[in-house]
């Protein structure tokens, strides 16, 4: 692919607004993937290029909520070192078996977690009652998320936010930071394979990362600001719209078969 002066800046201003949007909710990929595939990169080379910019994005979120003191790293060690190795496995799994069942089911859980983060009296802006250790936390929800996350990935943010809410207590605020933290871990472990394979177009990849650097620090601050008030509506938003977009890619993927096999019929 040609990388000229517009590309450039069209990548930096995408690696922006994703990393606002993906620091508050999640789901910046649902920006960043169509126009990464529309410059004329492969799928593999999309997807690995994106796994390169979004990880500076959660990067530059997870530091501005340190530095905050939303959260604790050496509390967070072993949920870490868990979704890490959840990635990982993922990662190498996803490559050996189809993924056509869990995209089928998908969009109805989003749709479920989307109603939950709309209608629960546990979202807000205080901490609740624990119900989980932390560490039966990390061994059993981070590591199966982290997995999740390798080997298919939609909606991984909403998952680990919505454990952090309903089994640690955690308030809104709490809960996108730390999600920040375990999305950059899970994100590191696939652009570790992705740079092993090759499929990593560096100069774009960082271009975009600009972008991300800085909305992923705006977005972060947002977040501190304005907590459960702009989360919680974002959230419902993004994970809705990521529920019709895997509804759509179905249908379509369905309707090209379909034609495929009309057309292998008449021939």
């Amino acid at each position: 692919m040609e990388l000229d002066l517009t590309l450039a800046l069209l990548f930096v201003l995408t690696g922006l607004g994703a990393g606002i949007i993906d620091a508050i909710a999640g789901g910046g990929g649902m920006i960043t993937l169509p126009v990464l595939l529309a410059s004329g990169m492969s799928p593999v080379e999309a997807l690995a290029t994106n796994k390169l910019q979004g990880s500076f994005g959660t990067f530059a979120a997870s530091v501005y909520f340190v530095r905050k003191k939303l959260v604790d790293l050496t509390q967070m060690k072993l949920m870490i070192l868990c979704t890490f190795l959840g990635a990982v496995s993922g990662t190498v799994i996803v490559q050996q078996l189809d993924t056509s069942l869990l995209a089928s089911v998908m969009p109805l859980l989003l749709v479920i977690i989307a109603l939950y983060f709309m209608f629960s009296k546990r979202i807000g802006d205080l901490d609740r009652e624990r119900k989980i250790s932390h560490a039966l936390f990390a061994f059993l929800f981070t590591t199966a998320i982290g997995f999740y996350d390798g080997f298919f990935g939609p909606g991984t943010g909403t998952f680990f936010a919505l454990g952090f809410i309903s089994l640690l207590g955690f308030s809104m605020s709490r809960a996108t930071a730390h999600t920040k933290i375990l999305n950059f871990t899970s994100n590191l472990a696939a652009l570790i394979f992705f740079a092993l394979g090759g499929n990593i177009l560096w100069l774009a990849g960082f271009i975009m990362a600009a972008g991300q650097l800085i909305g992923g620090q705006i977005g972060a601050r947002m977040v501190v600001n304005q907590g459960t008030r702009l989360i919680r509506p974002l959230v419902v938003v993004v994970t809705l719209i990521m529920s019709a977009k895997l509804l759509f890619d179905q249908y379509q993927s369905g309707s090209d078969s379909l034609i495929a096999l009309l057309l292998s019929f008449f021939s």
